[in-house]
């Protein structure tokens, strides 16, 4: 192809992909304005105390809510919540609740970084693994996929007890990594399958015109695989992404890490009866801290944008 002919193709494909772009984003501001729109509508026509089934006269707290309450305690209009996050956080000088919000986010960004870094490092080894011995695969697979199943809210304090132990032992082991280290535990998951997948993408016909070059395994990875892995990795480590800020969240509230959004979320749930709006500061923070994490990933994919053809959905 003559360079004039490439650069006409180049400016098509963008001319083509940046109406794609818009409409997505154009998507995703109209699926928070009808979730918005879907929060008022029930609250003014929902039942105040909720719908319950199987109540016994007479008894509180018996019988199974299926429609959940939607008075001013248990729902606050959204109005009420966005005016609350420019509040004090707690009364007196104590700084607006965004400021908090937005102070206890970074700290848990910060923890997931390092807990979505090991998450990858661990994944993209057990991929490469998996895919260079079958017989790996066959008997690690398996294990991978039951992993995800561990609670992760009974999983944090073995973790955080195994920390204590290493500290008292001398070893320095802050109680952020104890939290980074159940990020992680989310974050290898979807990078372990994304890598397995994308080094297995390449057809048979690319491999084999490697071996008769005579390529050896390492620059069959390097030249053939890992480009092809591309489109399977970058939806990984942005799912990845997201899990290691879920992780962490969890993880602060499972060890009573403070300083931590997880942990101001649980301080401000405890005071919901009287300040209804202010739980949800810290978990508006907690989703901004889940989207940015995941858009962080698109850093990474500008440098690769040439191998993201027929790139997979996370």
């Amino acid at each position: 192809m003559t360079a004039p002919a490439a650069g006409r193709l180049a400016r098509f494909r963008r001319t083509r992909e940046a109406p794609q772009q818009w409409a997505a984003v154009a998507w995703g501001a109209l699926g928070i304005i009808a979730v918005m729109l879907i929060w008022e509508l029930y609250k003014f026509l929902g039942p105040a105390e909720g719908v319950v089934v199987g109540a016994v006269s007479g008894q509180t707290g018996s019988g199974v809510m299926i429609l959940p309450r939607t008075h001013d305690r248990a729902m606050p209009h959204i109005w009420d919540m966005a005016a609350r996050l420019f509040e004090s956080t707690s009364g007196g000088s104590t700084p607006p609740l965004w400021v908090s919000v937005a102070s206890a986010a970074l700290l848990t960004l910060g923890i997931a970084a390092v807990g979505w870094l090991i998450g990858v490092v661990v994944g993209a080894f057990f991929g490469l693994i998996m895919q260079r011995w079958r017989i790996v695969e066959w008997g690690l697979l398996p294990w991978i996929v039951v992993s995800q199943i561990v609670p992760l809210i009974a999983f944090a304090p073995v973790v955080n007890a195994i920390g204590s132990q290493i500290s008292r032992g001398g070893a320095p082991w802050p109680q952020w990594l104890s939290v980074a280290i159940i990020a992680s535990y989310l974050a290898f998951f979807p990078v372990a399958i994304g890598v397995l997948r994308g080094l297995n993408a390449p057809d048979r016909i690319h491999v084999d015109l490697l071996q008769t070059y005579a390529a050896g395994y390492w620059p069959t990875i390097l030249r053939l695989r890992l480009p092809a892995a591309v489109p399977y990795l970058l939806p990984a480590l942005r799912l990845a992404a997201a899990n290691a800020v879920l992780g962490a969240v969890v993880a602060e509230v499972s060890i009573g890490m403070r300083g931590g959004i997880g942990r101001m979320l649980i301080q401000l749930a405890g005071q919901a009866s009287s300040d209804p709006a202010a739980p949800w500061g810290p978990t508006f923070g907690s989703i901004a801290l889940g989207l940015i994490a995941a858009g962080s990933v698109a850093l990474i994919a500008l440098g690769l944008k040439k191998y993201r053809r027929g790139e997979a959905t996370a």
